[in-house]
């Protein structure tokens, strides 16, 4: 929203200064020419930025650089945009009337004079696709992401390749440029500290021997592979408020019920990693809502804003109604549930669990780089075998993330109401939560005031909260039953510490990744590439297929909602506008673009072994990351394309609660016919 702002605002000023007759780049008047579109024109370097030459003639311009409006001035066919460089250099994306986008570099030379270098736009798909094919071909995941970022600096700095020393600069700026940006981000840094305060509990809890008695008290529950991985998979849809939370949680305290019943780790990591990510997208209340909301709220807004049309719903009630078309998050539960019901599975995955169930081994080998640090934290001699040492810290992590939700979503939401004008009597949380009502994007709903809350929550500040409580939670039982000593404690804690950087490295890599994909616009080049439609109908299958794309080339399902929700909204009314479409069906092709933006966005994240909760689902699970991917892949493919058939069929049906949950109850049938026919039995 900030930005769209920032875009009017300028444009604003632009129309203003342009009434007041000040001079252009070159310093001449303005001379009321009169305004005129750009589509062609050629790109070279002059001494204060770089002149546009084109047969436009005289004239009056306005385009897009570095996504901001620009206005130029022709005059005999030539421009000047005056901006600053450096040695060093930086990009310029340049949007023209016909919306094409066109990259360049310009730096600056030695004896003073500029350079101008050309980027095609498919270059930049080049640092994640190298990343994902080395990684899926050798393997190893922390040199392949490297190579990834280096590829994207190198062509991010014009690409000159005839000097070793800019050569050399874009090696070094891997860790001095896009790893330290990854670092210093608030975020990310929350994620690290939360996931190592949960490694660090975890090894705490397996020391004192609580995780030993969780196994024992499931094993009354899970007493073979289908039922562990049935509660396995139970957990996983019951943790559903936060992703992150859900993976860690789910993997680290389900791993060791089931290795006892020689369940493949490659397959925990699966159901741990397609449900946290699922459910959690269309969840009414979790920590994915606030995003969500704001990226819907931010579309709707630029269609009111171009058209003058009023969708005449709240950002909460499109999303709510746009659930019937989320078929892929929905498909990808009843899947798992299909494969532990059937005893089947396929593919890589077929192999992984024969090789578990036959030989006891549930991991395959490891890389070097992989710490076993968890496997070794095996109950200390004479700790007693007390589930609650284990539960209570886990439980604590759970109730802490939900109070952190509340308490951070009433403070913001006070800020809110009382920005908004609105009484309110005192501070406390009865308050804050009556008065939620009489904000004007919350109409008094009960679910339209959680969803409110927890959309105005700060999910980072509730899980550092969770994970910490968590820790103290488990040191105090630890040394509250004499079980060690706290020299002991602390030593663990760190042990626990210790095993969660392999995958730290990788979380941090796959972000300074994703830092170079943004820098070079990959995501910018995909869409206009692929969102090109005529058909209306069409647009739910395209947006499926670009929002998956660009999840899986960046590894990110929150950045491609990000990218594409302002984008797919206002394009997915104007095409309906523009064919004349009803009102009513106009509608139902917006609200399926919306669910399979999101949809598909977590079915690219399922498939991108840059993906952070991929990562983590491979750490919780103590799964070889790649291992994960491989087996993990065919799976989410075969889902994913029976929700794009069926989100597709839906609006060109013409769309509503009942053909959609028609072509849900078809897609389910699909997909149990093909667990039995390509699935093999494991006994």
């Amino acid at each position: 929203m900030k930005y769209s702002c920032l875009l009017i605002f300028l444009l604003v000023c632009s129309l203003f200064t342009n009434s007041l007759a000040q001079t252009d780049s070159l310093g001449i008047p303005n001379q009321e020419l009169p305004s005129q579109s750009l589509t062609d024109y050629n790109l070279l370097p002059h001494p204060t930025g770089v002149e546009f030459q084109s047969e436009i003639g005289d004239g009056q311009v306005e385009i897009q650089i570095n996504g901001e409006p620009v206005s130029l001035l022709f005059k005999k066919g030539k421009a000047v945009y005056a901006t600053e460089s450096s040695p060093k250099g930086g990009l310029l994306l340049l949007q023209d009337n016909s919306s094409t986008y066109r990259l360049f570099h310009l730096s600056e030379k030695k004896d003073g004079q500029k350079r101008l270098r050309h980027i095609p736009m498919w270059l930049s798909i080049i640092p994640p696709l190298i990343a994902i094919v080395l990684a899926l071909v050798f393997k190893e995941v922390i040199t392949s992401l490297f190579i990834g970022i280096w590829a994207g600096a190198f062509i991010a700095g014009g690409m000159r390749i005839g000097s070793l020393y800019y050569f050399l600069i874009s090696i070094l700026e891997v860790v001095e440029k896009y790893i330290l940006k990854a670092l210093n981000d608030s975020g990310h840094l929350s994620i690290i500290i939360f996931s190592l305060l949960i490694g660090g509990m975890v090894a705490l809890i397996s020391r004192n021997g609580g995780m030993a008695g969780v196994v024992r008290a499931f094993s009354k529950y899970a007493r073979s592979p289908r039922s562990a991985q049935f509660i396995t998979w139970l957990l996983g849809v019951a943790i559903f408020f936060d992703d992150y939370a859900n993976t860690l949680i789910v993997g680290n305290t389900m791993r060791s019920v089931t290795d006892k019943f020689k369940v493949s780790r490659e397959k925990l990591a699966y159901i741990v990693d397609s449900t946290a990510a699922p459910v959690a997208a269309v969840a009414f209340i979790t920590t994915w809502i606030g995003a969500e909301l704001g990226y819907i709220s931010d579309g709707v807004s630029q269609i009111q804003a171009q058209t003058g049309t009023d969708i005449g719903m709240t950002a909460y009630a499109i999303f709510i109604s746009s659930l019937k078309y989320s078929f892929y998050p929905v498909l990808t539960l009843a899947f798992i549930l299909m494969l532990i019901y059937t005893k089947r599975d396929f593919g890589p995955m077929y192999k992984a669990e024969i090789r578990a169930r036959t030989t006891g081994k549930v991991a395959a080998t490891q890389s070097d780089t992989e710490e076993k640090d968890l496997e070794d934290l095996s109950p200390i001699e004479g700790a007693p075998h007390k589930w609650y040492n284990a539960v209570i810290p886990v439980a604590l992590v759970i109730f802490m993330t939900l109070f952190g939700l509340i308490d951070t979503g009433l403070s913001a939401s006070y800020t809110e109401i009382v920005d908004a004008g609105i009484n309110i009597n005192g501070q406390s949380w009865g308050a804050i939560w009556a008065a939620l009502s009489e904000l004007p994007d919350v109409q008094g709903s009960f679910f339209m005031k959680l969803g409110k809350l927890i959309g105005n929550a700060d999910s980072y500040v509730a899980l550092l909260w969770a994970s910490l409580s968590g820790v103290i939670a488990a040191l105090l039982l630890t040394l509250g039953a004499k079980i060690m000593k706290l020299a002991e404690s602390i030593s663990t804690l760190i042990t626990g510490f210790k095993a969660m950087l392999p995958a730290i490295i990788i979380l941090t890599l796959a972000w300074s990744l994703a830092s170079t994909t943004e820098e070079l616009y990959t995501a910018t080049y995909l869409t206009s590439t692929l969102q090109d439609s005529v058909n209306p109908y069409a647009m739910p299958a395209i947006i499926f297929v670009l929002s998956a794309l660009i999840s899986f080339s960046t590894g990110s399902s929150w950045s491609t909602m990000a990218i594409l929700y302002p984008i797919a909204i206002p394009t997915t009314w104007a095409i309906c506008t523009t064919q004349g479409l009803d009102a009513d069906i106009s509608l139902e092709l917006l609200l399926n673009v919306i669910a399979v933006t999101l949809a598909a966005s977590v079915l690219g994240d399922h498939c991108s072994p840059i993906s952070d909760t991929t990562i983590l689902s491979s750490l919780a699970s103590d799964c070889n990351h790649i291992d994960h991917v491989r087996t993990q892949l065919p799976y989410a493919i075969v889902v994913g394309s029976v929700s794009l058939v069926m989100g597709t069929l839906s609006t060109i049906l013409g769309g509503g609660w009942l053909i959609s949950s028609i072509l849900l109850l078809i897609g389910l049938a699909l997909l149990f016919g093909l667990v039995l026919r390509l699935g093999k039995k494991i006994e």
